[in-house]
């Protein structure tokens, strides 16, 4: 499927487009197809499942042995009152003495009567990277690739902690790195693995694990902490991350059903978009150009990365995964390297699950013009604008979520 010469090279030209089949997603490995939500409950799921953590993102390893929870710091009345802020350690710990730790940033609203809904994401920089306030703690390991986003306050922009406060939600916040180090250096031996694995394992490239799958874990571990509190409804959570953590939050979504809004921002290939398309970016662009998909994915996936066409799979079954919680994915219209058309036409492939268990497909094959958010329990918006997580987004998914917890 791809060109000899430069396999690499971008395609932003549909009449380019190779012709394509998508595996159906209802059929099983028997050849019979799930007719109702118990088979799709008790036999589809599971096989796709099966194949995502053998092939594409490896194993989620399971929760430590032991947690430890410190408040470090509670400023009562942070963001001109709005908000309660604490940082809280989490020091996840292994009975063989080993032991990792993440810093989480919790923004609880003040005006809020009785436990809030609570958004949990991860940040490319430090905690002090989303805020412009001068009293955070500086989080997150100092990793070649994303080192200008540990600057205070350098993405704030994506993070309106004002205006989520105002919708009655708590945020919850940590660096990936605290996770999996987004690094070419020692990322491995630095990473939670290191509480699962050995320190041979980890000095080569450890089979059946990514840093996709380590970052989802603590997605997982911050909601366990975020249960500990009494102002959190932990019961009321979505999971939301922009980019590669985009990828990572529908996988964290797919793998925790205690997520019951999953919200999947500009995540292209390896996310939502269909990896088949051949549109922007690609998987042996991720594998074999910039080479970031040799850690972000299991490395079984290298060798589909020419023939993508060959996978058991294509991203449309990963998000069917969600069903029956609410999905929403989100594109924005400049972001061509993530395939926008792509992401809309794998969650619109993606309905059949959720029709089995009475929930609303997209309703049409044609994506929606831009800034026209559609769907109820598929959701999807092309917003106007560049690779980013925005207001515009923000206001939709707390929109869709506020749907689901029957908020006023």
């Amino acid at each position: 499927m791809y060109s000899e010469t430069l396999p690499w090279q971008a395609n932003y030209d549909e009449s380019k487009m190779p012709a394509f089949e998508l595996p159906d997603l209802l059929t099983c490995g028997d050849g019979m197809a799930a007719a109702n939500k118990d088979q799709w409950i008790n036999k589809r799921k599971p096989e796709l499942l099966g194949m995502f953590r053998n092939i594409m993102y490896g194993e989620i390893p399971p929760a430590p042995d032991r947690v430890a929870y410190t408040v470090l710091t509670e400023k009562k009345e942070a963001r001109n009152g709005l908000a309660l802020r604490r940082e809280i350690r989490m020091d996840f710990i292994m009975n063989n003495g080993m032991r990792r730790m993440a810093v989480m940033l919790l923004y609880i609203p003040r005006k809020a009567k009785g436990k809030v809904p609570v958004a949990v994401s991860l940040t490319f920089g430090g905690n002090e990277s989303v805020t412009t306030e001068e009293d955070i703690t500086m989080t997150g390991q100092m990793g070649k690739r994303d080192s200008h986003f540990l600057l205070p306050g350098s993405k704030a922009e994506r993070w309106p902690i004002d205006y989520i406060m105002e919708r009655g939600y708590a945020l919850a916040i940590c660096s990936y790195h605290d996770f999996f180090a987004d690094t070419y250096d020692d990322r491995w031996q630095t990473s939670i693995y290191e509480l699962f694995r050995s320190k041979e394992e980890l000095n080569g490239r450890p089979r059946n694990a990514s840093a996709v799958s380590a970052w989802a874990w603590g997605y997982s571990r911050m909601l366990d902490c975020l249960q500990t509190f009494p102002e959190i409804d932990a019961e009321k959570a979505l999971c939301i991350g922009h980019s590669r953590l985009g990828k990572t939050a529908l996988w964290a979504g797919v793998n925790d059903e205690r997520f019951k809004v999953v919200c999947v921002n500009d995540s292209g290939c390896g996310g939502a978009a269909l990896s088949r398309r051949l549109y922007g970016e690609t998987l042996f662009a991720m594998f074999h150009y910039s080479k970031v998909a040799t850690y972000w994915f299991n490395d079984e996936m290298d060798q589909y990365c020419r023939h993508p066409e060959k996978l058991p799979f294509d991203q449309h079954c990963l998000l069917a995964l969600v069903a029956p919680r609410c999905l929403c994915v989100h594109s924005a219209t400049e972001d061509l390297w993530a395939d926008p058309k792509g992401e809309y036409l794998s969650l619109y492939h993606a309905g059949k699950a959720f029709e089995l268990f009475g929930r609303e497909p997209l309703a049409s094959a044609v994506p929606p013009p831009p800034d026209v958010p559609v769907g109820k329990d598929v959701c999807y918006l092309l917003r106007t604008g560049k690779h980013n997580i925005l207001l515009d987004d923000w206001r939709t998914y707390l929109d869709a979520a506020d749907g689901v917890f029957k908020l006023d």
